[in-house]
């Protein structure tokens, strides 16, 4: 552990900073793990949240700034308890006695070595669940080779198509080809999704794509490189609950709701190429905000 933050390089920024003798990279993280908020969470797409939800755990300081991000107050924030290694392992075995049905870990790529360090004991102990890999896809394809084990599922975001548009949402405007590379080797490493008998999520590569206002023609875009690149095996999860919450209330053309116009041609286009498995999520016209925590699934229909 001590080796990976001493010269920190674990996202596509490669800082290099000494986290151990508190230098701070682009994220800000430190040395001690921070959460802001863990639990069973029922927000996730079916095979994840299940019947006894998903084992959440939110890690503070990510790796992009998303001008929409609902979760701003930690992600950029740093909103968050600092935990000991010890007390994020009995955290995750809390989850597990919870019955959640996996260990969700949201944005964690700052904090993988804690969280290697973290599993350990549990792993010894013989309690494991599968570890859900919740990112953004800004990732480095060698980080996520050398903490594989983390990685039984993967819950990708997909969120831009072009340079411009993910400068001006999140700030990066290399995100696309990272993103593209980090999808590639999920798919690679951890195929299509596996569920048992059940319905619940064992293994494989979801990938996220949220409709953006006035950039719909990018999850097309999208859509089309994900069947052409990886077949209508992935399994995809099109989103409509974007919110302009943030910065983005008061930056034009970020500033509004997706109307089901907008939406619309999204649900016809992954009909037209064939997707097998996969979410598709209604879109309302209306202005009450979702909140974390709210129940999402309720939301999603299943891609026939």
């Amino acid at each position: 552990m001590a080796t990976a933050l001493a010269q920190c390089e674990l996202c596509p920024r490669r800082c290099g900073v000494n986290r151990l003798l508190g230098q701070k990279g682009y994220c800000g993280a430190g040395v001690k793990p921070r959460v802001f908020r863990w639990g069973p969470h029922f927000g996730e797409e079916p095979p994840l949240s299940g019947t006894r939800g998903s084992g959440a755990l939110f890690f503070s300081h990510c790796t992009l700034r998303c001008l929409y991000c609902q979760n701003a107050k930690w992600s950029s924030g740093g909103a968050g308890d600092d935990l000991s290694i010890e007390t994020l392992t009995e955290r995750m075995h809390v989850l597990v006695e919870q019955g959640c049905h996996n260990w969700n870990l949201v944005s964690p790529t700052p904090w993988l070595p804690q969280i290697t360090e973290a599993v350990k004991p549990l792993l010894r102990a013989g309690i494991k669940l599968p570890f859900v890999y919740n990112t953004s896809s800004f990732e480095r394809t060698e980080s996520l080779n050398s903490y594989l084990p983390l990685i039984d599922i993967a819950l990708a975001d997909l969120r831009y198509a072009t340079q411009s548009s993910a400068q001006a949402g999140s700030s990066c405007k290399e995100y696309v080809p990272i993103a593209r590379a980090a999808i590639q080797w999920f798919w690679n490493k951890l195929g299509s999704l596996e569920c048992d008998s059940d319905g619940i999520a064992r293994r494989g590569l979801i990938v996220r794509l949220l409709a953006l206002p006035g950039r719909v023609d990018e999850v097309a875009d999208n859509l089309i490189w994900l069947r052409n690149t990886l077949g209508a095996g992935v399994a995809i999860s099109v989103m409509a609950q974007y919110n302009p919450v943030g910065r983005a209330r008061v930056t034009p053309g970020w500033d509004k709701r997706l109307s089901p116009e907008e939406f619309t041609p999204l649900a016809e286009l992954v009909e037209d190429l064939g997707f097998e498995t996969g979410w598709v999520q209604s879109c309302e016209d209306e202005t009450a905000e979702r909140m974390l925590g709210d129940d999402m699934n309720a939301g999603y229909g299943e891609v026939r």
